[in-house]
């Protein structure tokens, strides 16, 4: 396998060479960008693993440009940010972010996840992983989850390819239906983190899923809260299989 190649995307020059520094003694290849134009000349002709993105940059802010890189892959997206107010973190991970720390960080903290997200996203997208049952997809109310492309498809037949932890947290629901899923499995399932107090990366992601739904009042609430404990999907299911 390939060694991993981080991008930093940061405009203060000692925090760039620190980064560069700590990942490179991990044995990672780093490449910088010091704003979103640098940064998509290098996605353009590089391949790309890992973005740490600072959400203050010259020109288009982190927030922005991580819109833009979920349009374009699937890469992980670490922010690093000195911004610690919950409305940009919820902003972040709404987006897509797959996780988001404040400086000052610890380094061991940081290349922890780092790793643990690249052991993640490099073993190839779950679809490519092996499905108990040999699952293809799952169908409920008029929507498909599609496991192959890990695509919602809608009652009217469009298709949305999700981010990796709404599939990821959608996917678990489907393998689990009716069951009540707390908050730390599901953190557990979509990203490999343990829970922490004030984390509200499970709750942002229910709402992003839950708003695939809303275009279509015929559709019954399936993720359902049940206070205190989790979430439960409601959904008649039925499974499709490879051939």
């Amino acid at each position: 396998m390939q060694i991993p190649q981080i991008l930093i995307v940061e405009d203060e020059l000692v925090t760039r060479n620190t980064l560069k520094s700590i990942f490179e003694a991990e044995g990672y290849h780093v490449l910088e960008a010091n704003n979103g134009d640098e940064m998509h000349h290098t996605l353009a002709n590089q391949r790309v693993d890992l973005v740490i993105m600072d959400i203050n940059l010259p020109g288009k802010n982190g927030l922005l440009l991580a819109r833009e890189i979920r349009e374009k892959g699937e890469m992980g997206l670490i922010f690093l940010t000195g911004r610690d107010n919950d409305v940009d973190r919820i902003l972040g991970l709404e987006i897509g972010a797959d996780d988001y720390l404040t400086k000052p960080f610890n380094p061991r903290e940081l290349t922890i996840r780092a790793r643990n997200l690249l052991g993640r996203t490099r073993r190839g997208d779950p679809v490519e992983e092996p499905i108990a049952g040999n699952v293809s997809a799952y169908r409920f109310n008029g929507w498909t989850l599609d496991i192959n492309s890990r695509s919602l498809i809608n009652p009217s037949a469009v298709a949305y390819r999700l981010p990796r932890s709404e599939f990821r947290a959608l996917l678990h629901f489907c393998e689990n239906p009716g069951q009540i899923q707390t908050r730390a499995d599901l953190l557990l399932k979509m990203t490999g983190r343990e829970l922490k107090p004030h984390d509200r990366t499970v709750d942002v992601t229910i709402r992003r899923i839950r708003k695939h739904f809303e275009d279509y009042p015929d559709t019954p609430e399936l993720i359902t809260t049940i206070h205190g404990e989790g979430y439960r999907f409601c959904a008649d299911l039925e499974q499709e299989t490879n051939a």
